[in-house]
């Protein structure tokens, strides 16, 4: 029990006692006395409470504290009897109505101040034992915070080399061709990543954040097929804040770029949608390319890290689909909560 919620509670209870024992003895002399009884009564108790530090192993500390409340009733009574008589007075015990207040008061205290040590003791204990659970329950929950944020770390780890080797296999290709391309994309890639490879060790970035990488990318992606990719965002002003994993955005389209435009003979259309409805953000990235390969089974390795990435940060309120489009091509659509993001 805390300080003043302690000193409250021994001031009306000593005071009802005091009102109980004062309608035969006189209310103000019988107060005068009950209320310093009690607060002897809770220093003693909260003396015994830190004192001593170290108990015998077979001695409890709450039968220490309710023991020497016990003892401390008489001796405090009759102490706080001899100060309170009247100057030039006989001492309480020579008269017989104060013997009679005293003996009255002493008795009460004795059965009373016992209980209400042991009520006060289990409060107190329900109390650490509220206070432990809570201290328990929030040392797990850091922990498993601290547990996905690993994990999170562990699976962006993974995306980064997988975007960084293919883009350089685009380079790559385009050095290889003899491309006079091959120079300019080179110092765009140099430019991209600069911005992008930062934002990769980052728990969370935003919608627009995400959108001026897609660009980016894609413009180099454009340039070393120029007559095989087009391209088109489109995305409501609102939704630019909204939070999501790194590389959610970029993810998608790298893997519409990999799987389904550049496989394509023709190339092929990649349209990015970012729309806000409530609560809710849908982000569609869809192409025209190759399609699903009727072999594939399940979802790439891109994908796949996305979808766990989504489940860490927004546990099972993000999902992530994949379907066909006709007459070719592929949709992946990601409906994730409208929450904000900040840097």
């Amino acid at each position: 029990m805390a300080r003043w919620p302690r000193l409250r509670f021994t001031l009306l209870f000593s005071s009802a006692v005091g009102v109980l024992l004062g309608a035969k003895s006189g209310l103000l002399p019988m107060l005068s006395r009950a209320v310093p009884l009690g607060l002897c009564l809770m220093l003693v108790f909260g003396v015994f409470e830190q004192w001593p530090r170290r108990l015998p192993s077979w001695l409890e500390r709450w039968t220490l504290q309710v023991i020497a409340i016990a003892i401390a009733v008489p001796p405090a009574a009759a102490v706080i009897f001899a100060f309170t008589r009247l100057p030039g007075g006989p001492a309480f015990y020579h008269d017989r109505e104060n013997m009679r207040a005293f003996s009255s008061l002493t008795m009460l205290a004795l059965f009373l101040a016992p209980w209400t040590a042991l009520g006060a003791l289990v409060r107190q204990k329900e109390a650490l034992a509220r206070h432990q659970a809570l201290a328990f329950q929030l040392e797990r929950s850091e922990l498993e915070r601290q547990a996905l944020e690993a994990q999170l770390k562990l699976l962006q780890a993974q995306v980064a080399p997988h975007f960084l080797f293919n883009t350089l296999a685009n380079v790559q290709a385009l050095v290889d061709a003899g491309s006079p391309q091959a120079s300019a994309v080179l110092r765009n890639l140099i430019a991209y990543l600069r911005a992008a490879v930062p934002r990769l060790g980052e728990p969370a970035t935003t919608l627009g954040d995400e959108l001026e990488l897609v660009r980016a990318y894609l413009e180099l992606m454009q340039m070393r097929m120029p007559d095989r990719l087009e391209f088109a965002l489109q995305a409501d002003d609102a939704a630019l804040t909204l939070r999501c994993p790194p590389m959610t955005l970029l993810t998608l389209v790298e893997n519409a770029v990999r799987h389904g435009v550049d496989p394509s003979e023709e190339g092929g259309r990649i349209d990015v949608e970012v729309r806000l409805s409530g609560a809710r953000c849908l982000v569609r990235v869809s192409d025209t390319g190759a399609g699903l390969r009727p072999t594939e089974a399940g979802l790439g390795t891109g994908l796949l890290s996305l979808r766990e990435r989504l489940r860490l940060a927004f546990g099972g309120d993000a999902h992530l689909r994949v379907s066909a489009r006709q007459p070719q091509g592929v949709c992946v659509e990601i409906d994730l909560p409208a929450e904000v993001g900040g840097r």
